[in-house]
């Protein structure tokens, strides 16, 4: 009772608009962004459509794996779960939290694994066959560097990774990970990503950012049926 009047309390209280200030590294130095609670709404909204195109539903459990730095990104995930009646636990993806990826996927029947890092990987590796560990986990969106060891290990990881300050998802056709086009403009210049904010959604609006992430954009329908476009890192 006292929990849940707190609570009720709190949610009537003023609070600002801004979530969060958030740097996106460029190649000339590191821009900062602001993140507003109704940006998260949102991206929440388009994350929660990914995560049930990929089958996730309620019931299913989840691991989370990000830094505490990462909220900007990886909260709407959170958000996206809890809606869907998802069980979620986290880890930090800093590779010495390696263990409790393993608590969790030997403890819990994991129907999906987000965000998982490469240095995380490198830690369960000098324990386990990443591939025998992984192979039976119906959705696996890790980062990019994680994605290429496991798929070299047999299993059909796709990728889930900040984007500069966007967030790009990919789906079962593993032709590349979506970006949410309501929020976000992507495009390339000389093999070089570049994002910038939908100035009519984003409350903040944001410039043109030059990431300092190679790859290359596809704009055409996806097999998925989305017509998100989607990037191919590297």
């Amino acid at each position: 009772m006292v929990r849940r009047d707190t609570l009720a309390r709190a949610c009537m209280l003023d609070h600002p608009a801004t979530a969060y200030l958030v740097p996106v590294k460029r190649p000339d130095g590191v821009a900062e962004y602001e993140v507003t609670w109704d940006d998260l709404a949102r991206d929440a909204a388009w994350t929660q459509e990914r995560l049930q195109a990929l089958g996730l539903e309620r019931g299913h459990c989840a691991l989370v794996s990000f830094s505490g730095h990462e909220g900007a990104w990886f909260q709407p995930v959170i958000e996206a779960l809890r809606n869907l009646g998802a069980t979620y636990g986290t880890a930090e993806a800093m590779g010495w939290d390696h263990a409790r990826t393993r608590v969790f996927h030997r403890e819990l029947d994991l129907h999906a694994l987000l965000g998982l890092s490469a240095d995380t990987l490198e830690a369960l590796s000098g324990q386990v066959m990443i591939g025998d560990l992984f192979h039976d986990t119906p959705v696996i969106l890790v980062r990019p560097g994680a994605a290429e060891r496991l798929r070299a290990a047999g299993v059909r990881a796709g990728i889930i990774a900040p984007l500069g300050p966007a967030l790009a998802i990919e789906c079962a056709e593993r032709s590349g990970a979506h970006v949410n086009r309501s929020e976000w403009h992507v495009s390339e210049r000389d093999g070089v990503l570049a994002v910038a904010a939908v100035r009519e959604k984003r409350g903040t609006g944001l410039d043109e950012i030059v990431l300092d992430t190679r790859g290359r954009v596809l704009t055409e329908r996806c097999g998925c049926g989305s017509d998100d476009p989607r990037v191919v890192l590297g």
